[in-house]
């Protein structure tokens, strides 16, 4: 007996989640597609039913966890903020934050994958490059929104501005990762003083 439409639509959001968390947690490479089917709650061979794509399932499992990571990102960023902060000071906070950075599965879906992304197929890493360029995106219009793009002497465009601060934030978020079972003190170290540094910005 066949399924409905509906819940042909709920078992595909499941595969992607498994496939989002999996990715996140492990690299692309470390996973297969029967232990990402397993998580999900299926068989390997249902994987075929629900997705159509060139490569590996990590390419499918890297578009919806942009789609999604950054629905996430815009929703935060237009949320009220009080008299006493800017909405791009609450952004970076928050991604600089330990709380973030310890929710792998639903942090930055760029920290992620950035990784895997080179090894992918070519439709795979367009829709990477543009959930990038969407982070880029909301991050300038805070800027703009924060006024410090009239900054004395700054000749950087707001585009530039937005490519420079979200490295920094993303480096700071991954060398903050990569060390936070080893040395947690040294973790939260980085992301104290580049939060600082970023925060100037605002």
């Amino acid at each position: 007996m066949g399924v409905s439409r509906e819940q042909a639509a709920e078992n595909r959001r499941a595969i992607v989640a498994a496939a989002t968390r999996l990715f996140r947690e492990r690299g692309v490479e470390a996973v297969g597609l029967s232990e990402l089917m397993k998580h999900a709650g299926f068989t390997q061979g249902g994987f075929y039913n629900h997705f159509e794509f060139e490569g590996r399932p990590g390419g499918r499992g890297i578009c919806f966890g942009n789609c999604r990571g950054n629905a996430e990102f815009a929703k935060m960023a237009r949320a009220p903020v009080d008299e006493s902060s800017t909405a791009l000071r609450r952004y970076i906070n928050w991604y600089l934050s330990q709380a973030h950075r310890d929710n792998i599965d639903h942090g930055c879906p760029v920290t992620g994958f950035a990784g895997d992304a080179p090894r992918l197929g070519a439709g795979a890493q367009s829709h990477f490059a543009g959930g990038l360029d969407d982070q880029i995106t909301i991050l300038a219009g805070l800027i703009a929104e924060s006024g410090s793009l009239a900054a004395a002497g700054e000749r950087r465009t707001l585009r530039e501005r937005a490519i420079n601060l979200h490295c920094e934030m993303l480096g700071a978020l991954v060398l903050s990762r990569s060390v936070a079972q080893a040395a947690p003190a040294f973790s939260n170290e980085i992301l104290g003083k580049r939060s600082a540094t970023c925060t100037g910005v605002s």
